[in-house]
């Protein structure tokens, strides 16, 4: 399976650069969406995932409008995480996909709320007490993507270490 992290118009360095070495160490392609709030080329994005960058699959879009063009929602398995999602992450069967679409949106407003209401059957949570705005965006790519990997029984990824088997 195909793993895709879009990040639309993320924030803070650190985030991406988080991101990205979990894009790295799980083979997924990440998407960043301009505007960024910070340039690729600082160093606490390569601080963050500095071993990994040179090993990241990355592809840039000027926009969120360009980005769904060359991606149509309509036609690719995308999914849109929100604190305000209809689905529980874990709910979609990823499992059946061979390509899938994980957007997430800026660390202060998440994604806009017109995209959300157009596509709010493809909206997902992470669950998490009602008195907090949100987990860390790093965060949560984590726990969505691996949920995604789970579904698939982590295919790709390294099996399981014979280091204590001698």
């Amino acid at each position: 399976m195909k793993v895709n992290i879009v990040l639309v118009e993320p924030e803070i360095p650190q985030n991406t650069g988080n991101i990205a070495r979990t894009c790295a160490a799980i083979g997924a392609k990440l998407h960043l969406v301009y505007p960024l709030g910070f340039s690729i080329t600082e160093k606490a994005v390569k601080r963050a995932g500095l071993d990994y960058w040179d090993k990241l699959d990355i592809e840039e879009h000027s926009s969120l409008e360009k980005f769904l063009e060359k991606y149509p929602p309509e036609i690719n398995n995308m999914f849109f995480s929100t604190t305000k999602g209809k689905h529980i992450y874990s709910e979609p069967s990823y499992s059946s996909m061979n390509e899938v679409f994980l957007l997430f949106g800026k660390e202060t407003k998440g994604l806009p709320e017109d995209l959300l209401l157009k596509y709010i059957d493809k909206t997902i949570r992470i669950p998490m007490r009602k008195d907090l705005r949100s987990l860390n965006l790093s965060n949560s790519v984590c726990v969505v993507a691996y949920e995604v990997l789970r579904q698939s029984d982590f295919f790709g990824l390294e099996e399981i270490s014979s280091y204590f088997d001698n």
